[in-house]
């Protein structure tokens, strides 16, 4: 890693625990390789959200622009109707 900057942060017994049992276990080679690892998912998961609400923004101005709408209590009449007939989980 030519272009490697140290970081100090401070973690909670349990956090460290998790991050030595991590490598202890042979799944990484050391506690960075951990903290990158987790900061990769983090990043991707940040990412995601992104498209997600840019996804839903999308899809809000396509249903006002198509002016075809459906009185909200109406459609939860029906979804209540539809689930009080399902059986229940359990």
């Amino acid at each position: 890693m030519a272009n490697v900057q140290k970081l100090s942060v401070a973690l909670t017994p349990e956090i460290i625990a998790m991050l030595k049992e991590a490598v202890a276990s042979g799944e990484y080679t050391s506690t960075s390789e951990v903290v990158r690892d987790a900061l990769r998912c983090w990043k991707a998961q940040r990412t995601a959200h992104e498209v997600d609400a840019e996804e839903l923004r999308r899809l809000w101005r396509e249903g006002v622009a198509s002016e075809t709408s459906i009185e909200g209590e109406a459609v939860f009449h029906r979804l209540r109707e539809k689930y009080a007939s399902q059986p229940k989980k359990g």
